[in-house]
Protein backbone atom coordinates (compact mmCIF):
# COMPACT_ATOMS: atom_id res chain seq x y z
CA UNK A 1 0.00 0.00 0.00
CA UNK A 2 1.26 3.13 -0.65
CA UNK A 3 1.46 6.25 1.62
CA UNK A 4 -0.76 9.18 1.54
CA UNK A 5 2.26 11.38 0.47
CA UNK A 6 3.19 9.09 -2.69
CA UNK A 7 -0.03 9.00 -4.73
CA UNK A 8 -0.60 11.32 -7.15
CA UNK A 9 -4.23 12.98 -7.33
CA UNK A 10 -5.51 13.70 -11.13
CA UNK A 11 -4.74 17.32 -12.04
CA UNK A 12 -0.93 17.56 -10.10
CA UNK A 13 1.87 18.21 -12.51
CA UNK A 14 3.01 15.69 -14.35
CA UNK A 15 -0.77 13.96 -13.96
CA UNK A 16 -2.61 14.35 -16.80
CA UNK A 17 -6.23 15.85 -15.38
CA UNK A 18 -9.61 13.59 -16.56
CA UNK A 19 -11.38 15.07 -19.23
CA UNK A 20 -13.59 17.35 -17.68
CA UNK A 21 -11.48 18.47 -14.72
CA UNK A 22 -9.21 21.47 -13.92
CA UNK A 23 -5.88 20.58 -14.81
CA UNK A 24 -2.62 21.19 -12.51
CA UNK A 25 -1.39 24.43 -12.27
CA UNK A 26 0.29 25.99 -15.60
CA UNK A 27 -1.60 23.27 -17.04
CA UNK A 28 -4.03 23.46 -19.76
CA UNK A 29 -7.54 22.02 -19.26
CA UNK A 30 -8.72 19.46 -20.94
CA UNK A 31 -12.38 19.74 -22.58
CA UNK A 32 -15.07 17.66 -21.41
CA UNK A 33 -15.88 14.87 -23.73
CA UNK A 34 -19.31 13.58 -23.95
CA UNK A 35 -19.10 9.52 -24.61
CA UNK A 36 -20.99 10.65 -27.99
CA UNK A 37 -18.03 12.18 -28.84
CA UNK A 38 -15.67 9.38 -28.05
CA UNK A 39 -18.02 7.16 -29.98
CA UNK A 40 -17.92 9.70 -33.03
CA UNK A 41 -13.98 9.32 -33.25
CA UNK A 42 -13.72 5.96 -33.10
CA UNK A 43 -16.00 5.55 -35.74
CA UNK A 44 -13.95 7.91 -37.55
CA UNK A 45 -10.68 5.90 -36.80
CA UNK A 46 -12.25 2.60 -37.54
CA UNK A 47 -13.97 4.18 -41.23
CA UNK A 48 -10.35 4.66 -42.19
CA UNK A 49 -8.27 1.59 -41.59
CA UNK A 50 -7.87 0.44 -45.43
CA UNK A 51 -8.81 -2.94 -46.18
CA UNK A 52 -6.01 -5.58 -45.90
CA UNK A 53 -4.68 -3.65 -42.57
CA UNK A 54 -5.69 -3.88 -39.12
CA UNK A 55 -5.36 -1.88 -35.57
CA UNK A 56 -5.53 -3.17 -32.09
CA UNK A 57 -8.50 -2.07 -29.88
CA UNK A 58 -5.34 -0.18 -27.49
CA UNK A 59 -3.66 1.64 -30.75
CA UNK A 60 -7.55 2.93 -32.27
CA UNK A 61 -7.64 4.41 -28.32
CA UNK A 62 -4.00 5.60 -28.77
CA UNK A 63 -5.12 7.49 -31.81
CA UNK A 64 -7.42 9.16 -29.63
CA UNK A 65 -4.94 10.03 -27.37
CA UNK A 66 -6.27 7.74 -24.56
CA UNK A 67 -5.75 4.18 -22.92
CA UNK A 68 -9.61 3.33 -23.26
CA UNK A 69 -9.35 -0.15 -25.25
CA UNK A 70 -11.71 -1.68 -23.29
CA UNK A 71 -14.13 1.52 -24.68
CA UNK A 72 -13.14 1.13 -27.93
CA UNK A 73 -14.53 -2.39 -27.79
CA UNK A 74 -17.15 -1.36 -26.18
CA UNK A 75 -18.30 0.72 -29.01
CA UNK A 76 -17.25 -1.83 -31.54
CA UNK A 77 -19.99 -3.95 -29.68
CA UNK A 78 -22.80 -1.41 -30.39
CA UNK A 79 -21.85 0.08 -33.18
CA UNK A 80 -19.75 -2.08 -35.13
CA UNK A 81 -21.67 -3.96 -37.61
CA UNK A 82 -22.16 -0.76 -39.45
CA UNK A 83 -18.17 -0.83 -39.44
CA UNK A 84 -15.45 -3.03 -40.80
CA UNK A 85 -15.28 -4.58 -37.40
CA UNK A 86 -13.19 -7.30 -38.54
CA UNK A 87 -9.92 -4.77 -38.92
CA UNK A 88 -9.88 -3.95 -35.33
CA UNK A 89 -8.75 -6.69 -33.37
CA UNK A 90 -7.42 -8.24 -30.00
CA UNK A 91 -3.61 -7.43 -29.26
CA UNK A 92 -2.37 -10.80 -29.84
CA UNK A 93 -3.60 -10.74 -33.71
CA UNK A 94 -6.54 -12.82 -32.89
CA UNK A 95 -10.04 -12.15 -34.71
CA UNK A 96 -13.06 -10.50 -32.09
CA UNK A 97 -13.93 -13.08 -29.85
CA UNK A 98 -16.79 -15.45 -31.60
CA UNK A 99 -16.49 -13.86 -34.79
CA UNK A 100 -13.56 -15.75 -35.98
CA UNK A 101 -15.08 -17.77 -38.59
CA UNK A 102 -16.74 -13.93 -40.26
CA UNK A 103 -13.46 -12.35 -40.07
CA UNK A 104 -11.34 -14.86 -41.58
CA UNK A 105 -13.76 -14.64 -44.55
CA UNK A 106 -13.04 -10.89 -44.60
CA UNK A 107 -9.08 -11.15 -44.01
CA UNK A 108 -9.11 -13.24 -46.90
CA UNK A 109 -11.08 -11.61 -49.13
CA UNK A 110 -8.78 -8.46 -48.55
CA UNK A 111 -5.63 -10.15 -48.31
CA UNK A 112 -4.63 -9.36 -44.86
CA UNK A 113 -1.62 -11.03 -44.17
CA UNK A 114 -2.32 -14.37 -41.51
CA UNK A 115 -0.25 -16.75 -39.55
CA UNK A 116 -1.43 -19.96 -38.92
CA UNK A 117 -0.28 -22.66 -35.96
CA UNK A 118 -0.08 -26.13 -36.57
CA UNK A 119 -3.20 -26.52 -34.82
CA UNK A 120 -5.25 -25.27 -37.37
CA UNK A 121 -5.61 -21.68 -35.97
CA UNK A 122 -4.77 -18.50 -37.24
CA UNK A 123 -3.77 -14.69 -36.42
CA UNK A 124 -3.40 -11.03 -38.26
CA UNK A 125 0.26 -10.59 -38.83
CA UNK A 126 0.74 -7.76 -36.64
CA UNK A 127 4.24 -6.92 -38.42
CA UNK A 128 2.81 -6.57 -41.63
CA UNK A 129 -0.86 -5.80 -41.30
CA UNK A 130 -0.73 -3.24 -38.63
CA UNK A 131 -1.78 0.65 -40.10
CA UNK A 132 -1.34 3.90 -38.24
CA UNK A 133 -3.64 6.73 -39.64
Amino acid sequence: MTSPEASVEPGEPGEPAEPGEPAGPGEPAEPARDGSDFVSRVVEVVESIPAGRVMTYGSVAATLGSRASRAVGQVMAYAGSELPWWRVIRASGHAPRDHESRALENYRAEGTPLLWSRAGTFRVDLERASWEP
